[in-house]
């Protein structure tokens, strides 16, 4: 094992590169998933007629698909009908697409967890039904969401890794080139990668517990 050749700081500025581009793809699907997973948990929560079908639909298609094959498709059915990405879009529009509808599940499972009462309560004081939804239902289902939605935040940064099959060039494929250069770098780079994996990861499990506080 060779710590010293595999730590080098053209070896380590590699990795550093890797995980740039693993924390940039996790980051923007995080947002892009979690807007559109609240907005489609929102409609199958209210039942909105035709959409919410359609939704549900979508949802469980997508859900029961493994995230490898959304990450082909995205990257090389795609382009055969026209629509060409560069990898790092790619790899964005595929994880979206799969964490978005694992979201929409916890924000509707959130929404549902609401006491019923207090919806029939903000409804027979006046509130329309947006009013209750916005004013009523989403704080308090934020309480019931917060650590399914940190949990699967952290599992779509993981998810990251599987971007490599298609040569994107995160934290997970530098690190192969490295361990490529000599088999002495393998197990180095492998506790290195994972420790990069474990400090980010466990910041976000820290700021889960922060929000829970708060929300409490």
């Amino acid at each position: 094992m060779d710590f010293a050749g595999a730590f080098s700081p053209a070896n380590l500025g590699f990795l550093m590169d890797g995980l740039y581009i693993t924390l940039i793809v996790a980051f923007v699907s995080i947002i892009l998933s979690f807007v559109i997973g609240v907005v489609v948990g929102v409609i199958r929560y209210a039942e909105v007629p035709v959409l919410s079908p359609v939704m549900f639909f979508l949802v469980e298609l997508i859900r029961n698909l493994p995230l490898l094959l959304i990450i082909f498709f995205v990257r090389f059915a795609l382009p055969e009908v026209g629509i060409k990405m560069g990898l790092t879009a790619a790899a964005i529009a595929a994880l979206t697409v799969f964490e978005a509808a694992m979201i929409a599940e916890i924000v509707r499972g959130g929404l549902n967890a609401v006491d019923k009462g207090q919806i029939e309560a903000a409804r027979s004081s006046g509130l329309s039904s947006f009013q209750t939804l916005w004013h009523i239902v989403l704080p308090q289902g934020l309480r019931h969401m917060v650590p399914p939605l940190v949990s699967q935040f952290i599992s779509l940064l993981k998810d990251t890794s599987l971007a490599t099959i298609v040569a994107l060039p995160e934290l997970m494929h530098n690190a192969k080139i490295v361990m490529g250069q000599k088999e002495s770098f393998t197990i180095p780079i492998l506790i290195m990668v994972a420790l990069m994996y474990f400090v980010v990861n466990y910041l976000l499990s820290l700021i889960s517990k922060r929000l829970e506080h708060k929300t409490a």
